[in-house]
C-alpha cells in the first residue's frame, strides 16, 4: 500500500511541478481542470448519480470552466463571488457537520449534487487566480493545507486521545487538530522571517495577511486553518452518507481527486477572498 502510495504520488508530481513552474498559466489551468473533470464526476457518484450520467456531468463542469477561462473570467475581479463563495461554504459546512451524516441524505438530492458541482468549479477559478496572483502566492496555501494536514497526522498518532468528529470522522482528534495549527502558524513563521531576509517570495499569502496587521493576520490564518479541517470533515462525511471509503480509486493508494484535495476546495477562495478585501 505504501509503495503504491509513493508511487502515485512521484507520477503525480512529475506532471504537476512542470506545469506548475511553467511561465505562462495554461499548462496549469488545463491540468488542474482535468482534476476537476474528475473530482465532479466522483462528486456526482457520491450523491446518487449513475457512473455514465456523473461522467457527463464531470465533463459539464469542465465545459462550463473552459467556456469562462476563454471568456477572460479567470482574469477578472471576483472579489464579490469569493465573499458569496466564502459565506456559502461556513453556513453550509456549519449545517452539514451540524445535521450529521443521516442529515445529508435528507437534503434534497439535486440541491445536494448542484451546491457541490458549483463550489468544485469556484476552488478550480480560485486555484488560477491564486496562480496568477504569483507562485509563491498558490505555493504558500498549498503548503498551508499540506501542513496542517501532515502536522495533525503526526500529532493525532502521538498525542491523540480527544476525538473531533467521531460520528464523522474517527481518526481525527482534537490534538491533532491542534498539532496542524502549530505547524502551520511555525511554517507561517518561518515564511515571514524568510521574506525579511530576502529569501523567500513576497506575494505569500502570509506576507499578504501580515500586511493587514498583526491581529488580522493571526485570525485569518486560524480561520483559514480551520476551514482546511472543516474541508476534510464534509468530504468525510458526505463518503460515510454514500457508504464508500474513498472517492473513487482514480489515484491508487490515495482513493480519489477529492480525497487528496478536500481541504483545499474552501481554502483556495477564502484564500482569494481574504487577499482581495
Amino acid at each position: 500500500m505504501l509503495r503504491q502510495r509513493v508511487i502515485t504520488a512521484l507520477l503525480l508530481l512529475a506532471v504537476l511541478l512542470p506545469a506548475l513552474f511553467y511561465p505562462a498559466i495554461e499548462p496549469f489551468a488545463a491540468l488542474t481542470l482535468l482534476l476537476i473533470v474528475a473530482a465532479g464526476w466522483e462528486w456526482a457518484r457520491l450523491n446518487g448519480v449513475g457512473s455514465r450520467p456523473a461522467l457527463l456531468l464531470g465533463l459539464g463542469l469542465g465545459l462550463v470552466m473552459v467556456a469562462v477561462w476563454l471568456s477572460g473570467g479567470l482574469d477578472q475581479s471576483w472579489r464579490s463571488v469569493w465573499i458569496g463563495v466564502g459565506v456559502l461554504w461556513v453556513v453550509l459546512a456549519a449545517a452539514m457537520l451540524a445535521r450529521g451524516v443521516s442529515g445529508w441524505g435528507a437534503w434534497p438530492k439535486g440541491l445536494r449534487l448542484w451546491l457541490g458541482l458549483v463550489l468544485i468549479g469556484c476552488a478550480w477559478v480560485a486555484m488560477v487566480q491564486a496562480r496568477l496572483t504569483g507562485l509563491g502566492f498558490l505555493l504558500s496555501v498549498l503548503l498551508l493545507v499540506w501542513m496542517a494536514d501532515i502536522a495533525a497526522y503526526f500529532g493525532g498518532k502521538a498525542l491523540g486521545r480527544r476525538k473531533l468528529a467521531p460520528t464523522i470522522s474517527p481518526g481525527k482528534t482534537w490534538e491533532g487538530a491542534v498539532s496542524g495549527f502549530i505547524g502551520v502558524f511555525a511554517m507561517a513563521a518561518a515564511w515571514l522571517w524568510a521574506d525579511a531576509q530576502g529569501i523567500a517570495d513576497a506575494s505569500s499569502l502570509y506576507a499578504r495577511l501580515w500586511s493587514f496587521g498583526p491581529l488580522l493576520a493571526v485570525l485569518s490564518l486560524a480561520f483559514l486553518v480551520s476551514m482546511s479541517v472543516v474541508g476534510d470533515l464534509v468530504e468525510s462525511l458526505v463518503k460515510r452518507s454514500a457508504g464508500v471509503k474513498d472517492s473513487s480509486g482514480l489515484l491508487p493508494g490515495h482513493g480519489g481527486v477529492l480525497d487528496r484535495v478536500d481541504a483545499l476546495l474552501p481554502v483556495l477562495p477564502l484564500a482569494m477572498m481574504l487577499t482581495t478585501l
